[in-house]
This record gives C-alpha cells, sequence and structure tokens, in this order.
C-alpha cells in the first residue's frame, strides 16, 4: 500500500468511473486498474463492486474514511516540512462561488502573488453545499460560504453580512403598473423594498441557499412569485433583468459588477423583510484538522482585510438608478 494507490481509490470513489477518472488523472486506465487492485489484495477484500455499475463495498466506504484522513495527513506533513525547511512554495485550494469569485480573486490574487509568487491557488467555483463537502471531505483548503448549519469537523468564521438587493426594469414596472401606481410604489421603496408592493411582477429566481432565503419574503408577502426563470448564477439574471423580462435579486458584493449593464434602466432597491434590510451571512470555513502552512494563513489574513474594507465602507443604502 502507499499514498499514491489511495489517492487514486479516492478519486475513483468520487466518480465511479474507471475511464473518466483515468483521464482526469492523466494515465492509463490499466495504471489505475493496477493501483485499485494492488489495495484489494494488500487488504484481502474487494473494495468495489464491477457489475452492474462500479460502486463501492461496504468494506470500500470505511476505506474511503482511512483513504482521506491518510491523504489529508500527507498533506499536513507535507506543508509542515515545507515550512520548517522555509520553502515558500505549494499549492491552495480554494473555493466560493463564480459570482463571488469573479469579484474577489482579482483583488486578492495580485496581492498574495506579491508575497508568495511560487504558491499556486488552485480555484474551485461551484455552489456553498458542494463546498461544504469539499472542505469536509479534504479536497479544498478552505471555502467562502453561505453556512447551513455548524459542523462538527469544520471552523468556521463570519466575515461578511452581504444586503440583498432587488432589481425591478423600469419598463416592466409601467407595463404591470399604471403611472401613478409605480411612482409611489417606487417612492414607497426608495427606503426598503417590501415585496408585497412587487406581487404582479414576473421573476427571475435562485434555486439555492440564497433562493431558500429570498422565499422566506416572498411567504411573509403573502403571494406566490411568478417565476421566468430559475439558476444558481446571478451572471444568467441579469441579462433578463436589464432586457425588461423579470425583476431578480443580486447581492451588494455584485452589484457593482452589473451597474453598468442597469443604469438607466433598472430600479435598484434594498430588499427589506419585516422593516429590517434583508442580508445573507457569509462564512470562511476550513477543516479543524488541517494543518495550513503560513501562506495559507496570509491568504486568509489577506481575504479578512477585503472584507472588513467592505463592511466598513458606506452603505449603498437608497439606491434607484431611475
Amino acid at each position: 500500500m502507499d499514498i499514491v494507490s489511495l489517492c487514486y481509490f479516492k478519486e475513483l470513489a468520487k466518480e465511479l468511473h474507471m475511464t473518466n477518472t483515468a483521464n482526469r488523472l492523466h494515465i492509463s486506465q490499466q495504471t489505475l486498474s493496477n493501483h485499485i487492485k494492488r489495495l484489494e489484495e494488500h487488504y484481502g477484500t474487494l473494495l468495489f463492486h464491477r457489475k452492474p455499475s462500479l460502486m463501492l463495498t461496504y468494506a470500500g466506504e470505511q476505506m474511503l474514511h482511512f483513504a482521506r484522513n491518510v491523504v489529508n495527513e500527507e498533506k499536513n506533513i507535507r506543508d509542515l516540512i515545507s515550512e520548517i525547511e522555509n520553502k515558500e512554495m505549494g499549492a491552495l485550494r480554494f473555493g466560493a462561488s463564480t459570482a463571488r469569485g469573479m469579484v474577489l480573486l482579482p483583488e486578492i490574487i495580485p496581492k498574495f502573488n506579491t508575497r508568495f509568487p511560487n504558491v499556486e491557488i488552485r480555484f474551485k467555483d461551484s455552489l456553498s453545499s458542494e463546498l461544504e463537502l469539499l472542505v469536509e471531505n479534504g479536497d479544498l483548503d478552505f471555502a467562502i460560504v453561505l453556512p447551513s448549519y455548524d459542523k462538527t469537523s469544520l471552523i468556521q468564521q463570519h466575515i461578511f453580512k452581504d444586503q440583498i438587493y432587488l432589481c425591478v426594469p423600469e419598463s416592466l414596472l409601467n407595463k404591470h403598473y399604471a403611472y401613478d401606481e409605480a411612482q409611489k410604489v417606487k417612492k414607497q421603496s426608495l427606503e426598503g423594498a417590501d415585496l408585497s408592493h412587487f406581487s404582479r411582477l414576473p421573476f427571475s429566481l435562485y434555486n439555492n441557499r440564497l433562493g431558500d432565503k429570498i422565499k422566506i419574503c416572498f411567504e411573509s408577502a403573502g403571494f406566490e412569485p411568478k417565476v421566468h426563470f430559475t439558476t444558481s448564477y446571478s451572471q444568467l439574471l441579469v441579462p433578463f433583468c436589464a432586457q425588461g423580462i423579470s425583476a431578480c435579486f443580486i447581492t451588494r458584493m455584485n452589484l457593482s459588477e452589473v451597474m453598468d449593464q442597469f443604469e438607466g434602466k433598472v430600479n435598484v432597491f434594498q430588499l427589506h423583510h419585516n422593516g429590517q434590510p434583508f442580508v445573507q451571512n457569509i462564512s470562511i470555513i476550513h477543516h479543524k484538522q488541517r494543518y495550513l502552512p503560513h501562506y495559507g494563513k496570509h491568504f486568509l489574513e489577506i481575504l479578512c482585510e477585503h472584507f472588513e474594507m467592505l463592511e466598513k465602507s458606506p452603505s449603498l443604502g437608497r439606491l434607484s438608478l431611475i
């Protein structure tokens, strides 16, 4: 048994497809098969059922837990030895949503690269639910997520309260409301939008954790929204809103990236719920047993400083582009 065989086993257990896993690892299918067979011979048991399709045996499930621990500890010791020998090189595996990555990485990477030019950043863009699982399984060092609940294996640090904004195309508002009604709704919403005032509009919504939070606002407003489009990605909602097809929601963190598409066409109101600004809490998570080298800690410091700056920057508050 060796670390390489355990790594290959762990990767095959993710996908349960020999050809795809071999291609992803840039090895031959035969090489991958030999490593799995070597493990099975070493422990005297089958780790995978081969038919009707590849799946873990009970022994394989237990081996997967063991493999994750061994691979993670091996990475920990490599990072520790590298730090002892003062080698400022390595790799950091970091995850966030696509939208947050587009906002954060251009700000963070240049600062980090100035101090640690020989450290590679491996970025994974995905939903919070998958990112949590990847950190928990040791496939990511840390991630920025919308937290769901406390997991005993993860350290969770709150870093930002991200205000949610309601984006309403002017043409759409005028289509569904008389002129005087539309002006009244806009005036009422300048200090914070209540969704009950926008019940006639079609919406594009999220099918992720942010979407689950926004459903609470619709429930409190007492109506079921007419849904035009659903997605996990804010980048796909923005064009429909800019074209006057549907209203949508966007976070303060991402709003600056789309202002040019909205200007002169879309009203942007701070979303309120029960009379208070509606926010989503953003956290950074990492595994309790993951050793973070000094360059990893430095990356986290830059991230936290960036969010502190955002937190202290003036609130967008009253906002309407029309």
